[in-house]
């Protein structure tokens, strides 16, 4: 089966092991791809994809503390990407907003069987659990395909260049307004009290 699997089909219902803060530090990456004039602000980016700017704004410190993203202070600051996007995988980005989350947490469920009068027998409790085994080998296997994509690979046949220029106009033209903004507000602040 190929890395880029068929999945189509109806998607899922139901909570998932990751939450929505996952996709949206993904998605923020990916924008700090595009052609920056200066590096946008996390309230940029969360108006870019329509997100809200609060969450972005709890994400990118994850994300600045892990490594994956520099940030400058002020109004003409903003975020960047700390590393090339190929020496940035998935995983990286995953574990820096949701920290190392285990997929399944073992009860050892095993041991309570009543037949055992709370003495279970060792052939009953000897080695790893084989329904953890199970979860520890699905989840090396989930880690092992995030820690191999990257953010490049991620990228890669994804917006169209035409979309890509869309994208620097916007961003250039947002920089134009902070830019523009911030040189009323020293004027502002120049002008003698009346």
């Amino acid at each position: 089966m190929s890395r880029d699997a068929d999945l189509s089909g109806p998607p899922r219902e139901g909570p998932s092991l990751y939450g929505v803060s996952v996709e949206y530090g993904l998605h923020t990456v990916l924008w700090l791809m595009a052609d920056h004039p200066r590096r946008p602000s996390s309230r940029d980016l969360a108006e870019m994809q329509g997100i809200p700017a609060a969450m972005v704004a709890k994400i990118m410190p994850k994300l600045e503390k892990a490594g994956i993203v520099s940030s400058t202070d002020g109004i003409s600051g903003g975020y960047a990407l700390a590393r090339p996007a190929a020496e940035v995988t998935v995983l990286d980005v995953v574990d820096a907003i949701e920290g190392d989350r285990k997929l399944f947490d073992c009860k050892e469920v095993r041991r309570g069987c009543v037949l055992f009068g709370g003495s279970p027998p060792a052939w009953s409790v000897s080695g790893v659990c084989r329904i953890h085994a199970v979860m520890l080998r699905a989840e090396r296997q989930m880690r092992e395909e995030l820690g191999r994509t990257t953010l490049a690979d991620l990228m890669r046949g994804g917006r169209p260049p035409e979309f890509e220029a869309l994208v620097a106009d916007w961003f250039h033209a947002r920089t134009a307004a902070r830019e523009t903004a911030r040189i009323t507000a020293v004027r502002k602040g120049r002008r003698s009290p009346r």
